[in-house]
């Protein structure tokens, strides 16, 4: 039996349907909107789009964009999490293949630094003009987006740490936050046009976050 303040089951179970319906719904609607606008920035190779393109791309209407964005900074963060988001999955899976915790450290780093150096033949506004401009403008924002990124390298630093690989006083997640800046920060910028400027490689990069510069007593 019930009690008097309590829904009956048929009808708990009517709405959770619905209510399981409508969040299905919605999260179609928002991806239709996500791959129009991910379908124009390819063809444009710019963010410099209106949010109507966006909804004639997805043949939806611009209530329904309104219902799901407060305007067209909300979509390209959207895009931008979902890309950082991917590539934290990529390496994960990456280095799943490896058992040694510090060698994973070495091929998530790499991988890190490798899909963060820009690409002259690949054109990734996302990153090149809206992430900059969103450091500046909104840093919580960023912080929120290179989430997945900092917990993948956080469970991989605490995994050295339990093996005895790391230095005592490190703290994983710290680590795994400055080792995340440090690495996204020298390939966005180790892009040179100067020949004569010998590019940074991913292993230098690796050498320098694991061993740093100082000799040992």
């Amino acid at each position: 039996m019930t009690s008097a303040s309590e829904e009956p089951a048929w009808k708990q179970r009517a709405v959770e349907r619905s209510i399981k319906t409508a969040k299905l719904r919605a999260a179609q609607r928002v991806q239709r909107f996500l791959d129009a606008a991910q379908s124009i920035i390819i063809e444009k190779g710019s963010t410099d789009f209106t949010v109507q393109e966006v909804v004639d791309r997805s043949r939806q209407s611009l209530r329904s964009f309104y219902l799901q964005f407060d305007g067209k900074h909300e979509l390209l963060l959207a895009l931008f999490e979902d890309a950082l988001s991917r590539s934290a999955d990529q390496i994960r899976a990456a280095v799943a293949g490896h058992t040694d915790p510090i060698e994973r450290l070495k091929v998530a780093i790499e991988l890190l630094f490798e899909s963060s150096r820009p690409d002259p033949t690949a054109k990734r506004p996302l990153f090149t003009d809206f992430a900059p401009r969103l450091l500046v403008s909104h840093p919580s924002e960023v912080k929120v987006a290179h989430a997945p990124l900092v917990v993948l390298l956080t469970e991989l630093m605490e995994e050295a740490a339990a093996a005895g690989k790391l230095r005592p006083t490190v703290s994983p997640r710290r680590m795994a936050a400055m080792t995340m800046q440090t690495v996204m920060f020298v390939a966005q910028s180790s892009g040179s046009e100067d020949v004569a400027v010998t590019p940074i490689s991913a292993q230098e990069v690796w050498d320098f976050v694991a061993h740093g510069f100082a000799t040992d007593d």
